[in-house]
């Protein structure tokens, strides 16, 4: 008897540092494709201590300020290297720090970018989703 899969909560951060760009991780999960840190909630963890401890596991941020932004839902992306069904919590907060050290499982590459740059990178499709909510409500006014 296979076991039952259930959908997963995910947090997920869009990361500005103090020059407003976003950090964005090069991920081999999603085809090498862009997207945001972030990961699974643990027992006993709330919300915004998962994003904290994610992004100081993934990349070694540091971050405050977190503030939600939407929820999306992702049911067996052809992108993903796994067939999971995963109910991202999207997040935007500040980053401390900018020491970026990468983790190596979660990662393969990063970068600071402006919200319109990032727009023009090979980004999963959720994440390019997240972008374009954060631009839609902060930056079209």
């Amino acid at each position: 008897m296979s076991e039952k899969m259930y959908p997963e909560p995910i947090v997920g951060a869009l990361v500005f540092n103090q020059e407003g760009k976003i950090f964005l991780l090069a991920s081999p999960k999603w085809q090498g494709k862009y997207g945001l840190p972030g990961g699974h909630i643990e027992l006993d963890e709330n919300i915004e201590q998962a994003i904290k401890r994610e992004l100081k596991e993934e990349t070694n941020l540091a971050v405050f300020d977190i503030q939600f932004l939407m929820t999306q839902e992702c049911i067996f992306s052809e992108e993903f290297y796994k067939k999971k069904h995963f109910i991202f919590l999207d997040y935007i907060c500040k980053a401390k720090n900018e020491d970026v050290v990468l983790d190596g499982r979660e990662g393969t590459g990063h970068v600071w970018v402006t919200i319109d740059e990032s727009l023009k990178l090979s980004l999963n499709p959720y994440t390019k989703n997240t972008i374009l909510e954060y631009k839609n409500r902060h930056l079209n006014k």
